[in-house]
């Protein structure tokens, strides 16, 4: 059956695909806290996620857990099954009520072998993912927990009309996908707070607001008293565009001070009388007056 089931083509096939029910795929509903699967399961399908929040996480032998991370809308969830790795190497658990597409693995092999459109989009967003790996393992190697923090919260936050807003999340995953403790965390969430870089219950609703330019300068390593200039001057412009004007200002004093201190001495120089050298009296000459 699968092997002469026919792939949506055309302009828009990838997105008929991974948005419409068939052979192979169907749209499954999941609970907040919900478990999609298990690490450890057997694997026969990968999900698309349609709405909704799921997070990624590995436990140790020694029952230590990880969070990998927290995937959102258009992105796939277990994908690793097309590599014929059967055994689940991570779970996935809904944060938020989530509605997937759940594609069979066949399926989707089958449906990458014959679009060539779908394959270039799915292998486009695998390399996105590789990527992002690896920026996440340089930052969790050379980092402070601070700016871990801080790109953490700019890689979540969602654009939500003109502002970036982030879906409830507990301290306590923000921690775990940080690498640090709760307290350090309640401690930076609260300094970024006082600074204007976040805001709590944005227009009464239960999100975190992030101004992501003013959260950047975390990470670009502005100074204490640069990031209360941020806070109470504006926006990274205005204080780039500050500090360019007093550096003209100041450029435009010290070349006025020079050519003041020239002007004295000018001035000096032609109202101080010419010393008059005396000639010397030799011997002689005293003797002789």
């Amino acid at each position: 059956m699968l092997s002469q089931m026919k792939i949506e083509t055309g302009k828009h096939a990838p997105h008929v695909f991974l948005s419409t029910t068939g052979v192979g795929r169907q749209f499954v509903t999941f609970r907040k806290n919900a478990t999609v699967f298990v690490q450890g399961d057997a694997a026969e399908s990968l999900f698309f996620i349609q709405k909704g929040r799921v997070k990624l996480s590995v436990v140790s032998g020694n029952g230590k857990e990880a969070i990998l991370g927290i995937l959102t809308e258009s992105d796939f969830v277990g994908e690793s099954v097309l590599s014929n790795r059967h055994p689940r190497m991570s779970t996935a658990t809904a944060i938020t009520d989530c509605l997937m597409l759940r594609i069979d693995r066949k399926a989707m092999n089958l449906a990458l072998a014959q679009d060539a459109t779908l394959s270039a989009l799915f292998t486009g967003y695998l390399l996105e993912r590789n990527l992002r790996h690896q920026e996440d393992l340089a930052d969790q190697l050379i980092n402070p927990s601070e700016k871990r923090l801080a790109r953490l919260l700019m890689l979540l936050a969602e654009p939500d009309g003109a502002e970036n807003i982030i879906p409830k999340v507990s301290q306590v995953t923000l921690a775990e996908m940080v690498g640090t403790t709760r307290s350090r965390v309640s401690f930076f969430l609260n300094r970024f707070r006082k600074l204007g870089f976040i805001q709590y219950k944005y227009n009464a609703r239960d999100v975190l607001r992030v101004n992501s330019e003013r959260l950047d300068l975390v990470l670009r390593d502005e100074s204490a008293s640069g990031r209360e200039k941020a806070r109470v001057g504006g926006n990274v412009q205005s204080i780039n565009a500050n500090r360019a004007k007093r550096q003209t200002e100041a450029a435009g004093l010290k070349n006025r001070r020079a050519t003041g201190l020239a002007s004295v001495e000018k001035f000096d120089s032609a109202t101080t009388p010419a010393k008059t050298e005396r000639p010397e009296i030799s011997p002689s000459d005293r003797l002789a007056s």
